[in-house]
């Protein structure tokens, strides 16, 4: 188990609710990551994990209940929370969504790593069998009104929903993600990039150096659309990727040509992060979701011979 040796304060504001927010990392001797809403009198700790997400329609990850006390937007952290081996805080925030920053988990992961306290290995969760979670899927179990959004939004994107995220077994001692985008638009295309995190320094270099600057994206002629459905409320040049209304281009510069499957890799990381500890084994995200990486994590613990746990 390890925690943070100081609290860690961030000030910024939500991408979808456009509010302002502050958060609080503290360190905490309890097991787990958990989220405390200080602007709600009288509700519980939070749960970060699998089985106690929310909601994944809003392009994010969301724990708690919606109906109630709960916090949005939260793989960035997680992805940095995970890469500095941090796996036990309590994390105090008034609003329901963490600060987006830059878009990135850049600043995330320098904050929480100057005061990380990484002295023992996070548990790992070892991938014993195969599990897949389509997107025909995560269709399936929204609302009817939900589905009618979706389908708007790929016909106007011309974007297929053929996706999967796939656990499968490797030598047990890595997690290995390879993520596959594929985009109508021209200046995304087909991209795949690959990560394998395995603990070392070389690793950690690897995610800080080439990954962690890679910021979340969308077509600035969304925007209108997704504002009018309290979506990408707090969006602008500064914390997203804007494509152009053709799609062959940017509003501001990308840090790599492929920057967009590189973001991939973050949310796939911060999402395996709510296992409540390192998986073990290999993630092919194709066309992936938030949705399918819940999915998909569900399936494996569904069946305890699906993995093994080594503390």
């Amino acid at each position: 188990m390890n925690t943070v040796v100081k609290d860690i304060k961030i000030t910024g504001r939500g991408i979808h609710s456009g509010l302002p927010v502050n958060m609080v990392i503290k360190p905490s001797e309890k097991p787990g990551i958990y989220f405390r809403r200080v602007d709600m009198v009288g509700t519980d700790l939070i749960p970060a994990r699998f089985d106690n997400v929310g909601e994944t329609k809003m392009r994010n990850t969301t724990v708690g209940k919606m109906d109630s006390a709960h916090v949005q937007t939260i793989e960035h952290l997680m992805a940095a929370l995970f890469m500095c081996g941090i796996d036990s805080v309590i994390i105090e925030i008034d609003g329901k969504e963490t600060p987006i920053l830059d878009g990135s988990a850049a600043e995330f992961y320098k904050l929480i790593s100057d005061a990380a306290q990484s002295k023992n290995k996070i548990k790992k969760i070892i991938v014993r069998k195969p599990v897949v979670a389509y997107a025909r899927e995560v269709t399936r179990q929204l609302p009817l009104f939900v589905r009618m959004q979706i389908w708007i939004m790929n016909k106007i994107s011309g974007r297929k929903a053929d996706g999967f995220v796939k656990l499968s077994p490797n030598d047990g001692k890595s997690l290995d993600v390879v993520a596959t985008l594929v985009y109508p638009e021209k200046i995304i295309g087909k991209q795949s990039f690959e990560y394998s995190f395995d603990g070392t320094k070389k690793s950690i270099d690897n995610f800080v150096k080439n990954i962690a600057r890679a910021r979340t994206f969308g077509k600035y002629s969304e925007w209108e659309y997704l504002k009018a459905r309290g979506m990408g409320r707090g969006a602008d040049e500064t914390n997203v990727i804007a494509l152009n209304d053709a799609g062959d281009g940017t509003i501001n510069e990308l840090n790599w040509p492929d920057e967009f499957v590189r973001h991939k890799i973050i949310d796939a990381i911060g999402d395996m992060f709510t296992s409540g500890g390192m998986i073990c084994g290999k993630l092919e995200s194709y066309k992936g979701s938030h949705a399918m990486n819940n999915i998909v994590l569900k399936k494996l613990f569904s069946n305890p011979s699906n993995y093994d746990i080594v503390e």
